[in-house]
């Protein structure tokens, strides 16, 4: 079948939206992928088989999006666009991409009335509370978290099936919205691609060959927890004199983070390198000890998975995670790191001393994630429920 996917952003990279949308072409359909450009040279093309269809956006649709239930505007915006796109394509099946843009997305299918996939890649309303602009005027305002709420309980209701991407995740929207064979489990894992297929770049793994190297990849943002790793390092660099925290990743609140290796003096033992290409996140992951998902606690992170901690594991790297539920529950069964209390420091470097003093320890939770990563739960195993979802939607 023809499939009309609905993304409100820019393509590449999502590497969820693309991950999906080459297992569905690789099992016989078509993907049209709706998206946006800021450029207006930026034209249509075909992307590891997906038929991407771009359509031009600006600053203020991209301001409004915020506002997306608060006032229509971005809404009536995009569902001209949504429209246009149906008009052109010969869809089947409707697959949106998160809330956002769902509103346009369902206010355009009125007209289409074709069965709609929701995907729900993050539990947003809840995600949308930690945003540093919605902390202050006017943001705090202006943007209601309990409207997205509202909205995102109005779509589940709508959609013919919706994705998530947790077993926490699907447990709670079962609370809330008890329906019977509406929720699919699509967890975001790797492809194998990506420990198979990779180069390594020597500079990082020169750079770091004499260091003890704690890593985190990722959104940099403060959510997630990468305070409790620096306010570590003062007393873990007595143990570990050759100690080094590398930071791959930003976020705007990272001012935050320099500011606290600043006044800690720990600037000698903390690198950040900023955003890096996904080509390079092998070196770095391959250049570490020890690899961390430090999140805070909330009602995202008890649910969700971090993409990194799959790829930490498929390299045969010990971790280091915080109790957030998902991740805590997934660590203890596979058995491949240490659980710390979130925001505790001494518990962290308790942690991490553990697995310092303990090579055999490090080496056994290291292989253990591997063989799990790549023996039961890498993007070509737990795919098949999205391909199964897309046999069954139109009988």
């Amino acid at each position: 079948m023809n499939i009309g996917m609905i993304l409100d952003a820019t393509f590449p990279p999502d590497p969820r939206v693309e991950n999906e949308a080459i297992s569905l072409i690789a099992a016989g359909h078509e993907v049209f992928l709706f998206c946006l450009k800021y450029d207006e040279n930026q034209s249509d093309e075909m992307i590891n088989g997906i038929q991407v269809k771009r359509f031009l956006s600006n600053k203020f649709e991209y301001k409004n999006s915020a506002l997306a239930y608060t006032i229509p505007v971005y809404s009536f915006l995009m569902k001209k666009k949504i429209v246009r796109f149906l008009t052109s394509t010969n869809i089947d099946v409707l697959h949106i991409h998160d809330i956002k843009i769902a509103g346009a997305a369902f206010w355009a299918n009125k007209s289409f009335q074709l069965p709609v996939v929701l995907d729900l890649h993050d539990n947003l309303p809840e995600v949308m509370k930690l945003y540093p602009h919605l902390q202050k005027f006017p943001g705090k305002y202006i943007i209601s978290p309990k409207k997205w709420k509202q909205k995102e309980s109005a779509f589940i209701k709508k959609a013919d099936k919706v994705i998530t991407v947790s077993p926490h995740f699907i447990q709670s929207l079962q609370v809330r919205f008890p329906f019977e064979n509406k929720y699919v489990l699509v967890p975001n894992t790797i492809r194998k691609s990506f420990f198979e297929d990779y180069t390594v770049d020597n500079s990082i793994i020169e750079k770091y060959k004499n260091y003890f190297v704690i890593l985190y990849l990722g959104d940099t943002h403060i959510r997630r927890g990468l305070q409790t790793a620096i306010a570590s390092i003062p007393q873990l660099k007595v143990a570990i004199p050759n100690i080094k925290l590398v930071i791959v990743g930003k976020n705007t609140t990272d001012t935050i983070l320099k500011s606290q290796v600043a006044d800690l003096g720990m600037e000698d033992f903390v690198d950040f390198e900023g955003w890096q290409n996904v080509s390079l996140f092998q070196s770095y992951i391959i250049s570490s000890a020890i690899c961390i998902s430090p999140l805070h606690r909330n009602l995202q992170h008890d649910v969700a998975y971090a993409n990194k901690i799959f790829q930490y594991m498929s390299f045969g790297k010990p971790l280091l995670v915080s109790d957030a539920t998902a991740q805590k529950e997934l660590i203890e069964k596979v058995h491949s790191g240490l659980v710390h209390q979130e925001k505790n420091v001494d518990d962290f470097q308790h942690k991490l001393l553990e697995l310092y003093h303990d090579e055999n320890l490090r080496a056994t939770l290291g292989k253990n994630g591997q063989d799990f990563v790549r023996n039961e739960f890498s993007w070509e195993q737990t795919s098949k429920n999205l391909v199964h979802l897309y046999e069954t939607i139109l009988h």
